[in-house]
């Protein structure tokens, strides 16, 4: 088999963190080029169901479930739904799941998928390939609307005008490119100290927005935590504060670390059991071998947390 393109980030701590054995069923629920996969299966004789939303890594998937025996199965869908995905084949308890947020490495790589503000591409971003694009979006949406996306998925502090710069531009030509985007916010906003291309942050939110990433991030854990069983084990690695924060923030309320939101008390000032104790109270950062050797996982954290006996909680959506 040829290298994996992608290169998984803390995969020894995830793996430690997960502790696979003989018989366990996991879920890699962002599955990619298979790295946490490969790592869990080659660990111990256990089963992985791999989730992937991009039509490209479950290809990619099917070609690396023929060396695993039946172990391994990569189904197309979105991580958000891995309780459903995985009820469908008769499985409603694992013992683990592993997620990687955010876009991989190999779909930044892809020029033509349009994720890349260095290469230039058509402005797409859709994982999978399917559904509103991001220029759709920076084509057609109020200005106010887009300074609000480029704020809170991008963090940009010259979101308004960034924004305003958009709408102006876009009356003349419609944006088609990557290119073409990440010019005009060169154009107008200034280059950082720390070398970091001004079209990072707005083009990280866009890619937030098309693809609804911070909404699946809530449902993945939510889905997680149904399907977990008692002593399974959460690991979650996040790139970007949004991502980490929602995370941390999920597991410190579900571990009983804060103040209940009033939504999902069942019962008014009736306290829930906690259904996860951490397993380390900080995130777990990678070291300086790792960084060197893969620049992009130097904001890599990862958080891991392991189910009690206690129900799950009430998800926002409703589901039990």
């Amino acid at each position: 088999m040829t290298a994996a393109p992608h290169i998984s980030v803390l995969l020894n701590e995830v793996v430690a963190g997960l502790a696979p054995k003989a018989g366990q069923i996991f879920v890699d629920g962002t599955f990619g080029a298979g790295g946490y996969s490969r790592a869990l299966l080659d660990a111990a004789g256990c089963r992985v169901f791999g989730i992937d939303r991009d039509p490209t890594a479950v290809a990619r998937g099917a070609e690396l479930a023929r060396h695993y025996d039946g172990r391994l199965t990569v189904l197309a869908g979105r991580f958000g739904d891995m309780d459903s995905l995985l009820a469908e084949r008769g499985i409603d308890r694992v013992d683990g799941v592993a997620l990687d947020l955010g876009v991989s490495s190999m779909q930044i790589d892809e020029a033509e998928r349009g994720f890349s503000f260095q290469k230039d591409g058509p402005l797409d971003m859709r994982m999978e390939k399917d559904g509103t694009s991001a220029a759709d979006m920076v084509n057609s949406l109020p200005e106010a609307d887009l300074a609000d996306i480029f704020w809170r998925f991008g963090e940009e502090r010259h979101s308004r005008r960034i924004a305003r710069a958009i709408v102006a531009d876009r009356k003349a030509q419609p944006f088609t490119t990557t290119r073409q985007l990440a010019e005009l916010i060169r154009r107008i906003v200034p280059r950082s100290k720390d070398g970091i291309d001004p079209a990072t942050r707005t083009f990280q939110g866009l890619r937030i927005a098309v693809n609804d990433e911070m909404g699946e991030v809530e449902r993945g854990l939510a889905a997680a935590e149904r399907l977990l069983t008692e002593g399974g084990r959460l690991a979650v690695v996040s790139f970007h504060s949004l991502e980490d924060r929602a995370v941390k923030d999920f597991l410190k309320t579900r571990s009983g670390g804060q103040a209940q939101p009033s939504r999902h008390l069942p019962v008014a000032g009736e306290a829930r059991e906690p259904s996860f104790r951490l397993l380390s109270r900080k995130p777990i950062a990678p070291g300086p071998q790792e960084t060197a050797a893969n620049p992009r996982a130097r904001s890599s954290r990862l958080r891991l947390a392991e189910r009690t006996a206690a129900a799950a909680w009430p998800s926002p959506e409703g589901h039990a």
